[in-house]
């Protein structure tokens, strides 16, 4: 694959940006609480640190499951849970001072739950300490137990997010096993059963070697599950264990892709080259 078009192209930090970025360092270090930022290696991270905003991924940095385009680390925590963090997270938080905190977390097919009970646990924790704050759980697919997705539910969260990540025919090459297609949409469906007034959103990764008609499909099935919000963002290789690149859109196929998902009823979207599920996670909120 060529190298990256100059609209993939990070900028550099400003000044504030700098400093911001080294403010949440320090307070993740001091928490010793980990994000998506740096476990995913997100291609935002200097603009949402720099606004010290990030998305926060819970039950450690290692994941049962193993999808080739994650760089997330797996492997088996052997049951490990670290009951402290939620209340780590919520200082951590307040002395941010954050509006809107994004939760998510590896897969934890060691538990019996998933680590639903720290999930909830973690959305508790934040609502208390940082009353003012709004709450998006990105949540994992639990293997599809309702009784998991009902007790993060139950906590509260004000958005409730979970990835289909691909379209169909690509998922059995990209995902792990254990993860699927219809699994996926099952879980958003059992979200917004159970929390009916809740704001349901989902991702789709671009470039993996999916066609236009599929992706219109994929967000056909997201919209027929019951999936208000979307967003839509190029897959970027993160390191080179991980599955390449197939193509990059260009930004006029975004434009052009966020207008047929908006045709299709999806109350938001969010559609570019550098957008990530969690990218700019407050807007999905504001502009609701």
């Amino acid at each position: 694959m060529s190298s990256r078009p100059k609209w993939l192209r990070v900028r550099a930090p400003t000044a504030r940006e700098t400093a911001g970025m080294k403010a949440v360092r320090s307070v993740l270090s001091r928490y010793r609480l980990t994000t998506v930022c740096q476990g995913a290696r997100c291609p935002n991270a200097v603009e949402c640190w720099g606004n010290r905003t990030a998305t926060f991924m819970l039950l450690g940095k290692i994941c049962t499951r193993c999808c080739r385009f994650c760089a997330v680390p797996t492997g088996n925590p052997e049951g490990k849970v670290d009951w402290d963090e939620p209340e780590r997270l919520a200082e951590a938080c307040k002395e941010l001072g954050l509006n809107y905190v994004v939760l998510t977390s590896v897969d934890r097919d060691d538990l019996a739950d998933g680590g639903a009970a720290l999930f909830a646990a973690s959305i508790n924790a934040v609502k208390a300490q940082c009353p003012g704050s709004k709450v998006e759980a990105l949540i994992p697919d639990f293997s599809g137990n309702e009784s998991s997705i009902r007790k993060v539910i139950e906590a509260g969260p004000d958005v409730i997010g979970h990835n289909l990540e691909t379209v169909r025919r690509l998922t059995p090459a990209m995902r792990d096993p254990r993860a699927g297609y219809d699994l996926s949409l099952q879980v958003l469906s059992q979200c917004k059963r159970i929390a009916k007034s809740s704001f349901i959103k989902s991702s789709l990764m671009l470039g993996l070697g999916e066609t236009r008609t599929e992706i219109i499909t994929a967000l056909h099935d997201l919209r027929v599950s019951g999936v208000d919000a979307v967003t839509l963002g190029q897959y970027l290789q993160p390191t080179e264990k991980n599955v390449p690149v197939n193509r990059y859109l260009t930004p006029q196929e975004f434009e052009e892709l966020a207008a047929d998902a908006r045709g299709l009823g999806f109350r938001l979207v969010i559609s570019g080259p550098l957008v990530r599920s969690s990218y700019h996670a407050e807007r999905l909120f504001e502009e609701r």
